[in-house]
């Protein structure tokens, strides 16, 4: 079964005066944290370079950051009509930003770094996606099985990878199928507990499971070899996830 993410733009509320109908084009008008220059990102392969994570792709200073930001700004809730319409069952809160500059700044971080070896059908990535989401999920919440395709750009680009950075989540390296007891969230006296990410594989088998990490960066390829994948529910806490796509040219 596979359902498709759809990667349609949902503004966020009215904040300040901002019209929620133009949040999308109001990325660079936002004040974002300053993110400093990474050049030691290292890599750990979960299926080859089809499926990875970065450790502090962002700062735990650099996340809190993000999450104070946006929570400031207002989240809009996103839900879906489910499987049984063809489509993944959704339920989380979103703002949607187009801000060309925030992702040629993350890409310049040291992310760039991480794909000079990578193409696909002969094309090199080039930079991130600058329709930059952000994802909400309270405890209850959670994304069901999915995949997520890749998106046309202009000039010939298309998306192949997608970037997902937790903001919330361990402060240590955890890679148990349950997250610890000593979790640290951004923004709330609740340890994160739940909200992994699941990939899968043949007959349901899982190939990785991946437990949130405040500034850990997860990379998935998309499109006609994405996994099937879900976000979990999750039980305590908040989890909070800057998300955009690898870009080829």
């Amino acid at each position: 079964m596979n359902l498709t993410h759809l990667n349609s733009l949902i503004p966020g509320p009215p904040h300040k005066g901002i019209n929620p109908k133009k949040m999308g084009d109001i990325g660079e008008s936002i004040k974002w944290p300053k993110i400093k220059l990474k050049p030691n990102l290292n890599v750990s392969l979960l299926k080859n370079h089809d499926l990875f994570t970065v450790e502090n792709c962002l700062s735990s200073d650099e996340s809190k950051a993000f999450v104070k930001i946006t929570e400031s700004l207002g989240f809009t809730h996103q839900g879906s009509r489910g499987p049984a319409y063809g489509e993944a069952y959704r339920d989380n809160h979103r703002i949607s930003v187009n801000d060309p500059v925030l992702a040629d700044t993350l890409w310049q971080s040291g992310i760039s770094n991480l794909f000079t070896d990578i193409k696909i059908r002969r094309k090199v990535a080039v930079g991130l996606n600058p329709n930059i989401r952000f994802y909400r999920y309270s405890a209850g919440q959670h994304f069901g099985r999915h995949i997520d395709e890749s998106v046309d750009l202009e000039d010939g680009k298309r998306t192949y990878y997608t970037l997902l950075i937790y903001l919330s989540g361990n402060s240590t390296k955890s890679k148990s199928k349950s997250s610890s007891s000593k979790t640290n969230d951004s923004s709330s006296a609740e340890p994160l507990v739940g909200g992994e990410t699941v990939f899968y594989g043949s007959r349901n088998s899982i190939v990785a499971e991946v437990a949130p990490m405040e500034g850990m960066a997860l990379f998935h390829i998309h499109g006609d070899k994405c996994l099937l994948h879900e976000g979990r529910n999750v039980s305590k806490g908040v989890k909070f996830v800057f998300r955009s796509d690898v870009v080829f040219a």
